[in-house]
Parts: structure tokens; C-alpha cells; sequence
């Protein structure tokens, strides 16, 4: 024990890749989040919770009791406020030294691209930032492609249900995070959408992660039948807010036998049951994602496609 702090193991990284990290040892259950990392020149010192390859021995100083800080979501390096409030944010972008940037939507998810407005209230003015999640890299800039952290868990959901070899095709790819997470278990995956700039940042992620078996796709998804003349062992139709005109495309596009995962924003359940019994089911069933407003809640449909 030090008057300054504890003496502890620590992982020294580059404070550009200082977010990164952090999740990566947050996933592996090595970051010790009792402390504060430490500012040394262009690198961080990352307190574990043990010794791992590579690490020293630092004094870090605990944190103080946590402030309780305005609501706020976390997208790799970007605090989201839900509402403006420029002394929140910096507290928000103090709180946590791996945050470079603090924002608040100035309007809601709109438009074919399913993009919204930013406003930086705190930190470096950029809306572009790196997302880490379980091992794999995202290049990711929430003013010009949708991407959601809070599917984190449904993306390992569908990987964990997927057989080695599969052909997938993810109908609405934004910036890759479905097809990327799933493409160690595929053969193939096609990963399109219509929006230049989420695709751009989806062959960036192509890149980045070393994807061999990943062709990025320009186009709408009601074409991709025409442009595609084969079907897939399994779809994925993230449009949460109008997929549904999308259905007679992705069951042209899915083998009998073969799974479409239907994501919907609703009121009740079952709300679109009919609208997909109207096409040849095996089997259906229906489960909650998470809540995305009073009343309302973000659903999946494992669809089991028919003869």
C-alpha cells in the first residue's frame, strides 16, 4: 500500500487503442475497475486483476465513490446524453479516461440510412470512434451509419445457434457487425445495405478483422434476390422499424429448412405473426431483444423457413 495508491499490475497501451483494450480485458475479466487507469505521455496504463504477457508493476490510485452521472450510452469511445447538458457531459467525459468524445442527439434515427443528428458537447469533435466486442473491431461514426452496441449479445446469440459452414446473408449489414461476428462459423456471408457510407465503413471492418469470406454489397435489400441467384442457410433482417415490406425478399432468399432472424420494434406480441405465416413457416418463435421505449421493446422472430 502506497499514500498515493495500491501498487498493481498493469497493461501499458496506446490511448488511441486505449478503448479497445479496455473492453477486450473487460470481456476477459482482467480489467480492474476499482481504479483508475494512468496518463503516462501517448500511453495509459491499464489496471488487471492480475499479472498477464506483457504487464508492470504501477501504483494506481482507486476511484472515488462513483457521482451519480446524468443517463448516457456507451459506443466505444462516445458517451450518447439523451439530453443536452454540457456540464453532464464533462462530467461523463472525466469520469471515464477512455472516453474521447461526448454527444446528444439533436433528432431521432430517420431517413433510408437510418442516421441522426449529433451534437458534441464535450471532448474531441468527432462522432467516428472503435467499438470492441468480443474480440472483433468495429470502425463505426454515428452520424452516418445506425449501429447498436445493446445487440452485443443477440449477435453471440445467432453465432451460438449457427453450424460450421453456413451461407449467410445479412440483408441490412450497416457498418458489418452481424456478418462479421458470424463469419468464423460461415462459409460465405453477403453483407449489403443501401447506405455508401455504412458500406464504406463495413469494407473498412472487412479489413480490420481479416475477413476472407465476407463480400460487402451495395444495394437495396428488395434487389437482393435478383442479384443473388442461390439461397442462404440463414438471414439476418435488422430493420427493426420497416423490415417487414422486406419479408418476401428474404423468404426468396432463405432455403426451406434454412432460418431468417426477423427483428421488429412493437407494442404487443405475436404483432407480426400473420404477416409472416403468410409466406411457408416450419416453425416460429418469438422473444424479446430489450426495451427501447415505454411500452415498446425490440423483438426477434426466429423464423424456420418452410417447403
Amino acid at each position: 500500500m502506497h499514500a498515493e495508491g495500491d501498487e498493481l499490475w498493469g497493461l501499458r497501451v496506446d490511448k488511441r487503442r486505449a478503448e479497445e483494450m479496455r473492453q477486450d480485458l473487460i470481456g476477459r475479466g482482467l480489467l480492474e475497475r476499482g481504479y483508475r487507469p494512468r496518463s503516462e505521455g501517448e500511453s495509459l496504463l491499464l489496471p488487471l486483476t492480475g499479472e498477464v504477457p506483457g504487464a508492470e508493476r504501477a501504483v494506481f490510485v482507486p476511484f472515488p465513490p462513483r457521482e451519480d452521472l446524468a443517463r448516457h450510452e456507451l459506443v466505444g469511445g462516445i458517451a450518447i446524453l439523451q439530453e443536452e447538458d454540457r456540464a453532464a457531459a464533462e462530467k461523463i467525459l472525466s469520469s471515464r479516461p477512455s472516453l474521447h468524445t461526448v454527444v446528444v442527439p439533436t433528432g431521432p434515427v430517420t431517413g433510408e440510412f437510418r442516421t441522426r443528428a449529433l451534437k458534441v458537447l464535450a471532448g474531441e469533435p468527432t462522432t467516428r470512434t472503435v467499438v470492441t466486442e468480443h474480440g472483433r473491431r468495429f470502425a463505426v461514426d454515428l452520424a452516418h451509419a445506425y449501429f447498436s452496441a445493446r445487440l452485443s449479445t443477440e449477435r453471440q446469440r445467432v453465432h451460438g445457434l449457427m453450424a460450421e459452414g453456413e451461407e449467410v446473408c445479412d440483408m441490412f449489414a450497416g457498418v458489418g457487425p452481424f456478418a462479421i461476428a458470424l463469419s468464423d462459423r460461415a462459409s460465405f456471408v453477403v453483407a449489403a445495405d443501401l447506405n455508401p457510407a455504412a458500406v464504406s465503413l463495413l469494407c473498412e471492418n472487412v479489413r480490420m478483422n481479416r475477413c476472407r469470406n465476407v463480400l460487402p454489397v451495395l444495394a437495396d435489400a428488395a434487389h437482393l434476390p435478383g442479384i443473388f441467384p442461390r439461397t442462404f442457410d440463414r438471414v439476418i433482417m435488422n430493420l427493426p422499424m420497416e423490415s417487414a415490406q422486406f419479408l418476401p425478399a428474404a423468404f426468396a432468399l432463405c432455403r426451406p429448412g434454412g432460418t431468417i432472424h426477423y427483428y421488429a420494434l412493437q407494442e404487443e406480441e405475436g404483432a407480426y405473426l400473420d404477416r409472416i405465416r403468410a409466406f411457408p413457416v416450419a416453425s416460429v418463435a418469438e422473444r424479446r431483444v430489450r426495451s427501447y421505449s415505454p411500452g415498446e421493446w425490440h423483438a426477434v422472430y426466429d423464423i424456420v423457413v418452410g417447403e
